[in-house]
C-alpha cells in the first residue's frame, strides 16, 4: 500500500503574487546630487548678476563716468522719451517679423524632412545643423558680404533685372531682417521638425480623404497639430532676436539700431551703466511678458489634451 509520501506533488496553481519592485529614490538622489553643483553655479551667478543690473539701475554716475549706487529713478523715467521707445517699438517689430519670416521658412523644411526624408532624416538635419556651429559673429561677417553692395546676391539680382544700380540691402531694415532671420532660423526648424515626428501622419491621410487639398490640409490638419512646436520655435527666435545687437551694427545704419545697440553704447562708449542697466531692465520685462505668454499657453493646451 502507497504511502502519503508516494503520492505525486501537485504544482501549484495559484498566481504568483509579484515581487515588490525597488525604490528608485536613491537613482533620483543620485542624480539630484550630480546635478546641484551646476544648478547651483548657473542659478548663483544668473542671481547675482539680476540683482547686481537692478540694483545699478537706481544709480548714478559720478563726473567721470563711474558708477554710483543710489535710489535714483531718473533712469526710467528717461526710457519715456520718445528716442528709446522708437528703438523698443523697432526692436518689437523686428523680432515680429523674423518669427513670422522664420515660420514660412521653417514650415515646409521641416515637413520635408520629418515626412519625405526617409532614412536620411539624421544627415538633413545635421546638414542644417553643423554650419550654426561657427561662431554667430564669423557667420554674421559672412552674410554681410553676401548682401554688400558688391555681392553675390545684388549682382545676381542685377543681371536679372531684378535690381539697379541703386538698390542695396545693408543699411536698411530688411537687411537687419534678414541676418537675424540668418541667425536664429535654425531655433525654428528644430522644434517643429520634433513636433511633425510625433505627429500621427493618419490625420494628414484622413485630411485628404475628407476632400481637402494639399494647402487646405496643410492649414487645418497640420498646422493645429504641430503648433505647440511653432510655438516653441517662436520663443526661441523672439527672445534673441530681441535683444540681438549684431545684426543692426552689421547690417544696418544709424536709423535701424536695435535696443540692444543702445545698451551696448551705454556700457562700453557712453559710459552711462545706469542707463544701460535701465534698459536691460525694460527688454528683460518685454521678453518675460513674451515667455509668460508662451508657458500660459502651453498650459491651456496640455489642459485641453487632457480633456
Amino acid at each position: 500500500m502507497a504511502t502519503t509520501d508516494d503520492r505525486p506533488a501537485i504544482p501549484d496553481t495559484r498566481p504568483s503574487t509579484p515581487a515588490p519592485s525597488k525604490p528608485v529614490r536613491r537613482d533620483t538622489r543620485l542624480w539630484t546630487w550630480l546635478l546641484l553643483p551646476g544648478t547651483l553655479w548657473m542659478t548663483g551667478f544668473l542671481v547675482a548678476s539680476l540683482v547686481l543690473v537692478a540694483t545699478l539701475a537706481f544709480g548714478t554716475t559720478d563726473p567721470l563716468g563711474n558708477p554710483r549706487f543710489g535710489l535714483n529713478t531718473d533712469n526710467f523715467a528717461a526710457l519715456a522719451e520718445p528716442a528709446y521707445r522708437t528703438v523698443l517699438l523697432r526692436s518689437l517689430g523686428y523680432a515680429l517679423i523674423t518669427c513670422v519670416i522664420c515660420l514660412a521658412i521653417a514650415y515646409p523644411v521641416a515637413y520635408a524632412i520629418a515626412l519625405r526624408g526617409g532614412r536620411f532624416k539624421n544627415l538633413l538635419i545635421a546638414a542644417i545643423v553643423i554650419p550654426f556651429f561657427a561662431n554667430y559673429l564669423v557667420r554674421m561677417y559672412g552674410w554681410s558680404v553676401v548682401l554688400s553692395d558688391d555681392g553675390p546676391l545684388l549682382k545676381a539680382l542685377r543681371a536679372l533685372g531684378i535690381a539697379d544700380a541703386g538698390t542695396r540691402i545693408l543699411q536698411t531694415g530688411p537687411g537687419v531682417i534678414a541676418g537675424l532671420v540668418y541667425g536664429f532660423v535654425v531655433f525654428m526648424i528644430i522644434p517643429l521638425y520634433a513636433a511633425m515626428e510625433r505627429m500621427d501622419t493618419s490625420l494628414i491621410e484622413a485630411g485628404r480623404d475628407l476632400y481637402g487639398g494639399p494647402l487646405r490640409t496643410f492649414f487645418f490638419v497640420t498646422v493645429p497639430a504641430t503648433r505647440q512646436g511653432a510655438a516653441a520655435g517662436c520663443v526661441l527666435v523672439f527672445l534673441p532676436a530681441m535683444g540681438d545687437f549684431v545684426s543692426a551694427q552689421l547690417m544696418g545704419g544709424p536709423d535701424q539700431i536695435m535696443i540692444g545697440n543702445l545698451i551696448q553704447d551705454k556700457f562700453f562708449q557712453g559710459q552711462n551703466w545706469p542707463l544701460g542697466s535701465a534698459l536691460t531692465m525694460l527688454l528683460m520685462a518685454v521678453l518675460f511678458l513674451g515667455l509668460l505668454g508662451y508657458l500660459r499657453r502651453a498650459r491651456q493646451d496640455e489642459a485641453e489634451a487632457v480633456r
